[in-house]
């Protein structure tokens, strides 16, 4: 599809309100589209009032600008993704993946309402968003079309690359923010923000050359102590030091006491993108880091072995979902439903010391579930476990080790330099 096959036509756009946004709008106007822009509220800290944005937009020939509620939305997968512990590859929270899906699931629903049938994305060709918008607007509704700017052949003539874009766009007088003196691009969202492109590209380019929103490197971090505790239900946050607090704020406060102490801030990953090129990002992600962590040591003490085996699995799993666009599909639903199975069982309350930047456990309380026991897992000459006992449970296994030796399976040697 390209823009001649929109002349006339109505599409729904989803506008961040930067550079690529302000750019294609207008473009698009110009070539006799009419654009319905779409944005999403969802906890992003770049954007101090959202409002701005539905303007900008409407300076940059939007027929119509909507903002679209998200922030509950976000959160609610954001707890999702914390107790799959789906992290991606080399540390990465999927933050950008998860929001994208939040966005599209939000859009479908206000194009219905408003009879749009095309959808259009300002997602490079070269990325892992452009994957994501396709196939989870066409997972939701198999009607929709979606219309990539980046891969029209007359844009990709015009625009080069931020360069042209920046030059268009203050030919035209567009209200945008960047400049050329820009070093990288940033997405954001109440999950963290990701930092790409430009600068970063070169592995000449340290982690610390980001200047961070979400909070302070850690060694910039107080070097008082500060303790932080969350109270689990069935998975969910529900208190943070002993407040009530709903999903979104729960991240919110984690988001600003995490950074406060340098959790999770200038995260640096070389990832393999969906598209078959690596890419380097560097990471904002205190909150989701700062629970996930949590949640990580609660589930220590909940699961038995081969469920811990099991859900290791589904993180791997999960991760790539999310990552690869596939958030909706049956395999990611039939493997949230299997972990929902241990969520259940995750409710209590853990406490953590947060100090240079690190994480550090320093107690749980009413852990219902709790596998642990002291009385069990003493060292000590106390307890229930009789050390005899495990002189038939050795001798059980040592049946195999003396039949791999018998059957000359073993070489000693093969450790050895």
């Amino acid at each position: 599809m390209n823009v001649k096959d929109l002349k006339n036509q109505t599409i729904a756009f989803a506008a961040s309100g930067g550079l690529d946004s302000c750019c294609l709008t207008k473009w698009l106007t110009q070539n006799g589209v009419k654009v319905v822009t779409f944005t999403g509220d969802l906890g992003q800290t770049d954007e101090k009032n959202l409002a701005t944005v539905l303007k900008r937009m409407k300076a940059c020939g939007a027929k119509q600008s909507y903002l679209l509620d998200g922030k509950q939305a976000i959160a609610h997968a954001g707890c999702l993704a914390i107790q799959a512990q789906a992290v991606y590859e080399g540390g990465y929270w999927n933050t950008t993946g998860i929001g994208r899906h939040v966005l599209v699931d939000l859009l479908v629903k206000a194009m219905a309402k408003k009879n749009l049938k095309i959808m259009a994305h300002g997602a490079t060709g070269r990325g892992n968003d452009q994957v994501r918008f396709q196939l989870a607007a066409n997972m939701l509704d198999p009607k929709i079309k979606v219309y990539a700017p980046w891969r029209d052949e007359m844009f990709l003539k015009q625009f080069g690359g931020r360069k042209e874009m920046i030059a268009y766009c203050v030919k035209h007088h567009l209200p945008i923010k960047h400049s050329q003196k820009k070093p990288y691009s940033t997405d954001a969202n109440l999950l963290g923000l990701t930092h790409e492109a430009g600068k970063l590209e070169s592995l000449k380019t340290p982690a610390l050359a980001i200047e961070p929103e979400m909070g302070t490197f850690n060694f910039l971090a107080p070097k008082i102590k500060k303790d932080f505790s969350v109270t689990f239900v069935k998975g969910f946050p529900a208190l943070i030091n002993n407040q009530p607090v709903n999903l979104f704020k729960a991240f919110d406060l984690a988001n600003r006491i995490g950074g406060d102490y340098g959790i999770g801030i200038g995260t640096h990953v070389v990832e393999n993108r969906f598209v078959g090129i690596k890419s380097r990002g560097v990471y904002e992600m205190p909150g989701i880091v700062l629970l996930g962590k949590c949640y990580e040591y609660l589930l220590q003490l909940t699961l038995d072995r081969r469920a811990k085996k099991f859900h290791d699995q589904l993180s791997g799993l999960i991760a790539e979902q999310i990552y690869q666009g596939y958030w909706f599909d049956p395999a990611s639903q039939a493997a949230m439903s299997a972990v929902k199975v241990f969520s259940e069982y995750a409710s209590g309350q853990i406490t953590v010391t947060l100090a240079n930047g690190q994480i550090y456990f320093k107690e749980s309380e009413s852990v219902k579930y709790d596998l642990y026991s002291e009385d069990f897992s003493s060292m000590e000459k106390i307890g229930s476990f009789n050390h005899q006992d495990s002189e038939g449970f050795i001798s059980v296994l040592a049946v195999s080790a003396k039949n791999l030796s018998a059957k000359k399976q073993i070489n000693e040697n093969l450790l050895k330099q």
